[in-house]
């Protein structure tokens, strides 16, 4: 899988992009894991209002299709498993 990860926004407007292959890495079965634990595939595109509210654009390349999840980094994650995921694609790169 190739994943792609941006964070934008924000009131210093700053951003910051993650690439990775889960398959040329050793921990690339856990990275997909984390996409399975979320339901990546089957999450639906967020409309996130507002220049000043940080937000993550991830990008899922897999045998063929490709799938774009929008998120709101404003506290709302809490306990799902989108913090992990985030966080592991920022240790990753």
């Amino acid at each position: 899988m190739k994943i792609t990860a941006k964070q934008e926004g924000g009131f210093a407007g700053g951003g910051q992009c993650f690439e990775l292959d889960t398959v040329c890495r050793a921990d690339g079965g856990s990275v997909e894991a984390l996409l399975r634990q979320v339901d990546f595939f089957g999450a639906a595109p967020m409309c996130v209002v507002g220049a000043d509210i940080p937000r993550w654009e991830i990008t899922v390349e897999d045998a063929g299709r490709t799938h774009t999840v929008v998120l709101a980094d404003d506290g709302s994650l809490g306990a799902t498993g989108w913090p992990a995921l985030l966080a592991r694609l920022q240790g990753a790169s």
